[in-house]
């Protein structure tokens, strides 16, 4: 026989049950400090034990989630249990309903010395790690310079204090911002204070449990940690534009209504831990939320925002290359073939030259600009005309090589015994000078290299004191480059007349 429930026992199922979702929000190490010396009552200590419960109670345990030890104050301070001995709430919430207060002397100085020696068990590495001390306030001992200790190893101490003495020590051992990690509250008033309490925490271990990448301009992948491992369920991820709410001020929230298109929805698997988005819009904002399914156990939501990449438009970037007198080439992309239906090149010497046209097809990315004039700046624009009607342009500046004739010739006469007569034919136009170098050949006269630069209106030179057989080479300037060179050796043992060769 199958029963129905009435409406108002489902919204009271549907609200216990969102009373227990599990916070699988967070990941690092909580250490309690529970005063239970002989000046907290039996009441009291019940109350305290009463409030962690509940402020615990939404937490996923585990060795990737959040760890929990809690440590009894007395005269002989005992570990109850370490951050190893519970992964489930149930094990948690059954040990302690059975902690028993200690009595006796509030030495919380040799508490924190077992905090400080890891008897909790150790530490995660770059994991944030907790410790809340619940306290009377009464006879707390020397414990500032032991906080500031733990605080240095990177320890975040937040205080309740059931009493209201010793205000100035308590508010000097714990982190800031005090008005957060330290609470005066009244033992039947614990409740009130544990939402915001336990938001302190969560900022303090909050981890990364789900993540936006390999975002594009139409699609993202969607990443989190997995918290359905080894349970039946599934994931619901629900992902839409994220417009804008109440007065035009853009939220992320999404338990707020922003209007706009409804949610899409993609299942995955259990063991699943990516899902792909896709047939986003480009340079739009996102909202996507991950919603563990699970009959064994209930999770919160999880949510982020992201903002997909704007649409780029061919051409994005335009580039030169293979430069020469009279001919370079124009290159662009990206090459969008589906989106482009041609390419056109314009191109003019500037700053008043005649304007060039090359059509091109929309699955060239390049093409090579011929007969142009050496030594000159031209402007070069590549428009694409795009499948929707809109065009866009880049325009780069391009330069041609100048032309740098070679020398024509060259030639040696000997002087004497160590000087030559250096003559050449010179005189073309946009020449800059000439660089004249010699060195000796022989052993008896290594890496002796000289150099000398001459006018654009000489024509010859006298060499003197070279080394034997020293070889002469002449180089005609440019404005951008030398031009190709001739070369002679001298050749003192007799008056001689000595062509040049190339060099």
């Amino acid at each position: 026989m199958i029963k129905w429930l009435a409406p108002a026992v489902g919204l009271k199922i549907k609200a216990y049950l969102h009373k227990r979702r599990v916070l699988n929000c967070c990941e690092g190490d909580v250490l309690f400090l529970v005063d239970s010396s002989g000046s907290v009552s039996s009441y009291e200590h019940s109350r305290m034990l009463a409030f962690l419960s509940e402020l615990i109670s939404p937490f996923s345990l585990g060795e990737d989630q959040v760890r929990v030890g809690l440590l009894q104050v007395g005269t002989k301070p005992r570990l109850e249990f370490g951050f190893d001995k519970y992964i489930t709430q149930s094990g948690l919430q059954a040990a302690l309903k059975t902690i028993k207060p200690l009595r006796g002397d509030t030495n919380t100085v040799e508490a924190l010395k077992m905090v400080k020696a890891g008897k909790a068990g150790g530490a995660r590495e770059n994991l944030p790690r907790v410790l809340v001390w619940l306290t009377d306030g009464v006879k707390p001992g020397d414990v500032t310079g032991p906080m500031a200790q733990l605080r240095d190893d990177g320890v975040a101490v937040l205080v309740v204090s059931t009493g209201h003495g010793n205000y100035q020590v308590l508010r000097q051992v714990v982190s800031p911002p005090v008005e957060d990690h330290l609470h005066f509250v009244d033992i039947d008033d614990m409740s009130i204070i544990t939402k915001e309490f336990r938001d302190a925490i969560i900022e303090i271990i909050r981890a990364e449990r789900i993540h936006v990448r390999d975002v594009s301009t139409s699609s993202a992948t969607l990443q989190w940690r997995p918290v359905l491992s080894g349970l039946t369920g599934h994931y619901e991820i629900l992902f839409k534009e994220l417009r804008r709410g109440v007065g035009g001020v853009e939220t992320s929230r999404p338990d707020v209504f922003t209007g706009g298109p409804p949610y899409q929805r993609l299942t995955q698997t259990a063991d699943s831990s990516t899902a792909r988005l896709t047939g986003l819009k480009p340079d739009t904002n996102y909202i996507a939320i991950l919603r563990p399914e699970s009959n064994e156990q209930a999770f919160n939501d999880l949510h982020v925002t992201f903002r997909t990449r704007p649409e780029v438009l061919s051409p994005a970037v335009v580039t030169v290359s293979e430069p020469g007198q009279r001919s370079v080439r124009v290159s662009w992309g990206p090459l969008q073939p589906g989106m482009v239906e041609s390419y056109s090149v314009e191109y003019s010497a500037l700053p008043t030259g005649k304007v060039h046209y090359v059509q091109l097809s929309r699955s060239q990315n390049s093409t090579l600009l011929r007969n142009l004039q050496p030594d000159t700046t031209y402007l070069v624009t590549v428009t694409a005309r795009h499948a929707s009607g809109k065009e866009k342009a880049m325009s780069v500046k391009v330069c041609t090589q100048e032309v740098t004739p070679a020398l024509a010739d060259l030639q040696l006469t000997t002087v004497g015994s160590d000087s030559v007569e250096v003559e050449w034919n010179g005189g073309t136009s946009g020449l800059r000078g000439y660089w004249l170098t010699w060195e000796g050949q022989q052993s008896s006269a290594p890496g002796q290299r000289s150099s000398l630069y001459l006018p654009p209106d000489s024509l010859s030179t006298r060499l003197t004191h070279l080394p034997p057989s020293a070889r002469v080479c002449v180089s005609p300037i440019y404005r951008t480059a030398r031009g190709e060179g001739l070369c002679c050796t001298a050749q003192f043992h007799s008056d001689a007349l000595v062509y040049g060769y190339q060099s």
